[in-house]
């Protein structure tokens, strides 16, 4: 098989490809195409592709800058409802439906206790998973400030994890690194001694007691400060739904109230890990922001030969169908938009469902992939290859040119 051709390379590599500083602030400006509908370190990604151009004409414009350009006319042609206020009504209501979720749960009645349970794990999911994913991203509020308190919101209180590394593992190392071997593969997600079964829908389980263990670690990497502040917040989240089961809902034992809590954090843990664990978080066991099914099985690329971000994305990711409750929780970017989400991952789901079309169109008529696939279908590779893909090595694949 042949090497990835020259035009298909990243150029300028003084690294060797090796996980340096440099090479992860070099990542870190690559992935950033739009922001607010502008054109964010457009230098250090494009400046790359114009240098490994050959046999074009000289300035020829290429391919992610048309397509950037494409999509950033389509953004600043959008409204702010359209470019945030779907989402943050979509967060909103998530929180406004705590309250009756609450009261139902107080209820002696079957029906209406299970309706609180379903309404409030609901809650929980968007809140934490979509609304911690955006958070991550920026896309919530154009100011840093307001970047800062929604995510510190999402991510620390309502997720119980440190937004510090929750944002450098999915920002810094996943999309700026996306299915490169050793800086954003699946190895850290492998837990070899687990059976596949156990794995994919019993372990999964356990996210609610795991995940703030995990959290305490991330801490000692950071300040004093920083570590009291992060463990304040994640005890604030906890503690204010333990009292509202004990205060309003009418839960008579401590030990009721903690399992209504595990239920209803664990209620889209299933779905979460097949749509998440099967793509990298270098260097934690887990963070609440997705890198999913539509990576594993995907080409793996090697840190020294890797290809050209739109190459990168286009072969390593793919979109799921659109599913109305996964939609809801999870948002678009991380389902039915996914391929659109990483070329330009600061967009809010909405937008990326906007710019679905476009860019769909645009890669099909390059001649590039646009792949998508079934849920149940990627869970069955990963369930029959579970062997290949999540116990040893995935492959690294050597891209060849058009043909």
């Amino acid at each position: 098989m042949q090497r990835v051709p020259e035009e298909w390379r990243e150029a300028g590599r003084p690294d060797g490809g090796k996980h340096s500083a440099a090479s992860v602030k070099r990542g870190e400006a690559e992935h950033l195409p739009l922001r607010n509908g502008t054109a964010v370190s457009d230098g250090g990604m494009e400046g790359a592709e114009a240098k490994g151009e050959k046999g074009g004409a000289a300035g020829e414009e290429t391919l992610m800058m048309e397509l950037s350009r494409l999509v950033q006319r389509s953004v600043k042609e959008s409204s702010w409802w359209e470019r945030r206020g779907v989402d943050c009504s979509i967060l909103a209501g998530a929180l406004l439906c705590l309250p009756p979720a609450f009261l139902l749960l107080g209820s002696s009645q079957p029906l209406c206790f299970t309706a609180g349970l379903l309404l409030m794990g609901a809650a929980h999911g968007a809140l934490t998973i979509k609304g911690a994913h955006l958070a991550s991203h920026g896309s919530l509020s154009g100011s840093q400030a307001g970047a800062d308190f929604w995510a510190s919101f999402f991510i620390e209180i309502c997720s119980s994890f440190p937004a510090r590394a929750g944002v450098h593992g999915h920002i810094k190392m996943h999309h700026a690194h996306t299915n490169i071997i050793g800086l954003g593969d699946s190895s850290v997600w492998k837990v070899p001694c687990l059976p596949r079964s156990v794995y994919l829908f019993l372990a999964p389980l356990g996210l609610p007691v795991i995940t703030p263990l995990v959290a305490l670690g991330e801490l000692r990497n950071h300040s004093v400060f920083y570590a009291l502040r992060t463990v304040l917040y994640i005890s604030l989240g906890f503690y204010s739904q333990y009292w509202l089961l004990l205060n309003v809902s009418g839960f008579q034992s401590p030990f009721g109230a903690l399992m209504c809590m595990m239920v209803c954090r664990a209620m889209f843990s299933l779905p979460y890990i097949h749509v998440n664990v099967f793509q990298p978080c270098p260097q934690r066991l887990t963070v609440f922001f997705p890198w999913p099914f539509q990576h594993i099985g995907l080409p793996m690329f090697s840190a020294k030969q890797r290809p050209k971000r739109i190459f990168q994305m286009t072969h390593g990711v793919l979109n799921l169908p659109r599913n109305p409750l996964l939609d809801l929780v999870f948002g678009h970017s991380l389902i039915s938009c996914h391929v659109e989400h990483h070329l330009f991952p600061f967009l809010s789901d909405h937008m990326c469902l906007k710019i679905k079309p476009i860019v769909s169109s645009y890669l099909k008529a390059k001649k590039l992939p646009y792949q998508e696939d079934r849920y149940l279908s990627r869970l069955r590779i990963i369930f029959d290859r579970y062997q290949e893909l999540m116990v040893f090595a995935p492959p690294i694949t050597q891209l060849v040119g058009f043909q």
